[in-house]
């Protein structure tokens, strides 16, 4: 039973774990140190993921945080596949912030982000399990005077078939310890997989905890002597703190201290209480010169006049500008108005600190180590390797714990450092501080035009504004290229169907508003607003949805197998199937993956759109987990019908007027459609999940509507209150 297992080891026994040494293609393997555990023999290390203990344990120290999408029970079922172990004795542990050790392989440094965990572990993960199974077999072979081809290791046993010896892993840990790292491994055919691709017998090892309420979560801290710590931020973005007077809050018992710090005022309190107390007792002058100040309405129509402009070309080829002028064919034009999102998640941003005069050691759920440990490294004036981060899990993120500017941990570190050396802090942010101050995801404006003759798509122009959260940020040298940033157009640049003229461009829009990535980053927007354009498109060329598109997506063979799915699990004949429904797809290539989805939607009296049914087919390599693959589309769907429904943050007079989950609308659990999801058998290399889920939910959606004789909606949510 995987209940019987604590997931978690202390952040001590998990940094000892780490110690090794790096070679290979960026594979981190053992060196002569192995990790003590408090009593009995010590573990094997074969290296810097995988650790055997002599209780038979199997620990895969994860270089990805666990915030609710898998990659514990994915990057455990990878390397536990190739080490053949018994699943229900593998527990996974996060590991410590080390970059050289544990950098995300496609991102270059320690960082959970773009669907990418399973896709730069899968190859990293498998062969630190296959080396673990060599040096346990070669222990094995050399205690029994056997060789080790003779051998075979099945759900943790290792055999000797002639001679009738078995073991299980932890009777070899010790002497397998001491071995030389196998220069070679070879891997397993697909074919014999018994854990990867598996349903069956593979349960998510951080379920028991999360359920029983085991499972440690920053907000669930409480040390000796600790203090909670509430910041006082300017209410407008791009506001700076005049001056402030604490004589009020400094007298509200449980207060012990007030601090300015770079971006408004710590609170500290005996408790989360008397923190909020005094913070709203505070007098506090800000600084609005530099700030937001205006309404969405006005940056929108900012937006829109700019969007009548040719922008920085990311991508063309033809003569679209002729094509649209032609006089023959019809002219179709369109705006998208995308509003700021927040990503609230279920538990805010919080972090735990203590600063002893010569270490940082900080305890939170840490999306990006290597730019905490920078951020924190820097107010602090040490090196990087004097900052400790132990990776907690998280209740959720969706783009939110992971800042260019390391946000959290950066304001974490300052209310360490103002106090006296050794004070423990714990800093939270309640939602209401996060949907008011935090990041979000960028409004934006989308403008297209296309034209139609003959009923083909003969031509195709758009033109985005809106911020780029790249340009200024430590990533703007390794995604901007000369001035163009590829996220604000990603899905809208490279099209996936065949157009014979066509331009992509783009305006950078200012403002102090921080903005940052939000759960599926640019197709959040693009894929909404290409699937609708595309929809619009084909109406006017009088094609069907689903034929049209395939159509026109000869060179995507894996988006081609996506929509035939759907259309298959839909039992798709046209949006129009009876009873006061209709039916709209999307397809959607995002982080690598392929998904398609159908969604069938009535209208309520009172207006507002009904999702109920979701078909989805989806792409994504190898699948590893089909259970979590399916949850992953599942909660991407709540979380897209949710947000193009009903959320937004307006600004007025550049201040948010939404607050919580009572005015921030977020899906409720009645309005969730039921959900059919098909995985697309495949043989190419694992790619994202986390995020491809969201960006078909919207566009197919409003293209049921439309098919229901009802516009489609060109402006974000769906139901606007304002």
């Amino acid at each position: 039973m995987m209940g019987a297992h604590d997931t978690r080891l202390s952040r001590r026994d998990t940094l000892k774990a780490a110690g090794a040494l790096t070679i290979g293609l960026c594979l981190p393997i053992g060196g002569a140190r192995a990790a003590q555990p408090a009593k009995g023999p010590p573990p094997i290390h074969p290296n810097a993921f995988v650790r055997i203990g002599a209780d038979d344990s199997v620990t895969i120290l994860s270089k990805h945080i666990e915030f609710g999408q898998g990659p514990f029970t994915g990057l455990a079922t990878i390397a536990a596949e190739e080490l053949d172990a018994d699943w229900s004795t593998v527990r996974v542990v996060a590991a410590p912030a080390n970059a050289t050790l544990y950098a995300n392989l496609q991102l270059g440094a320690q960082l959970t982000g773009g669907s990418s965990a399973i896709a730069n572990s899968y190859d990293q993960l498998r062969r630190a399990g296959a080396m673990a199974r060599a040096m346990l077999v070669q222990a094995a072979a050399t205690a029994w005077k056997v060789e080790p081809a003779a051998i075979s290791v099945t759900k943790g046993v290792i055999s000797h078939a002639a001679s009738g010896r078995s073991a299980r892993f932890g009777e070899f840990a010790t002497a397998a310890a001491k071995l030389p790292m196998p220069r070679t491994v070879i891997l397993k055919d697909p074919s014999a997989f018994t854990l990867i691709g598996k349903t069956a017998g593979v349960p998510k090892v951080d379920s028991a905890a999360k359920s029983t309420g085991r499972a440690i979560f920053t907000i669930d801290i409480a040390e000796p002597d600790m203090l909670t710590v509430v910041v006082a931020r300017s209410p407008r973005f791009g506001g700076k703190l005049a001056s402030f007077d604490a004589s009020a809050a400094l007298k509200i018992r449980g207060v012990v201290a007030v601090k300015p710090i770079s971006n408004g005022v710590a609170v500290y309190a005996k408790g989360m209480w008397p923190a909020l107390k005094g913070r709203k007792a505070l007098t506090i002058q800000w600084d609005d010169s530099k700030a937001e100040m205006r309404d969405t309405d006005t940056i929108v129509a900012e937006y829109l006049a700019q969007s009548r402009t040719t922008g920085k070309v990311h991508k063309a080829h033809g003569d679209v500008d002729a094509a649209l002028a032609a006089a023959t064919g019809q002219l179709v034009e369109v705006d998208y108005v995308f509003p700021y999102l927040a990503h609230a998640p279920m538990e805010p941003l919080d972090g735990f600190m203590i600063w002893d005069g010569t270490t940082a050691r900080a305890r939170f759920g840490s999306q990006a180590q290597t730019l905490d440990q920078g951020g924190i490294a820097k107010v602090f004036g040490i090196p990087v390797d004097k900052v400790e981060i132990e990776t907690l899990y998280a209740g959720g993120s969706f783009g939110r714990r992971a800042q260019t500017d390391a946000q959290l941990a950066v304001e974490l570190a300052e209310v360490a450092k103002a106090m006296p050396v050794g004070t423990p802090v714990k800093l939270v942010w309640t939602r209401e501080d996060d949907l008011h101050g935090g990041y979000y995801r960028p409004l934006f404006v989308h403008r297209f035009r296309g034209k139609v003759d003959k009923g083909r798509i003969t031509a195709w122009a758009s033109t985005a504004v809106g911020q780029s959260f790249m340009i200024g940020s430590p990533f703007e040298p390794f995604v901007v290229k000369d001035g163009v940033d590829g996220s604000m157009t990603e899905g809208a640049r490279e099209l996936l169907y065949d157009v014979p003229d066509f331009r992509c461009d783009a305006h950078v829009a200012k403002s102090p508003v921080s903005t940052s990535f939000w759960r599926s980053v640019g197709h959040t927007h693009t894929g909404y607003a290409i699937e609708c354009f595309v929809d619009q498109l084909l109406v006017a060329a009088g094609q069907d949805p689903v034929a049209g598109r395939l159509a026109m997506i000869g060179n995507h063979p894996r988006a081609a197998g996506v929509l035939k799915a759907v259309a298959e699990l839909a039992q798709w004949k046209g949006p129009q199937p009876g009873n006061g429904r209709a039916r709209g797809v999307a397809v959607v290539k995002s982080f690598d993956s392929f998904v398609a989805q159908i969604a069938e939607v009535s209208v309520g009296e009172d207006g507002e759109p009904r999702v109920h049914k979701v078909w989805a087919a989806v792409d994504c390599g190898v699948a590893v987990n089909p259970d979590i693959i399916k949850a992953q589309v599942e909660g991407g769907v709540g979380y897209a019908l949710g947000h193009s429904l009903y959320a937004e943050v307006p600004l007025k007079a550049g201040l948010p007027t939404v607050s919580n989950f009572n005015d921030y609308r977020s899906l409720r659990i009645n309005e969730m459609p039921e959900i059919e999801v098909v995985i697309v058998p495949s043989n190419a290399a694992p790619t994202g999940i986390g995020e491809p889920g969201v960006p078909p939910l919207a566009p197919a959606v409003a293209n049921a509507l439309a098919a229901l004789g009802h516009s489609r909606p060109s402006r974000l949510p769906m139901v606007r209150v304002a």
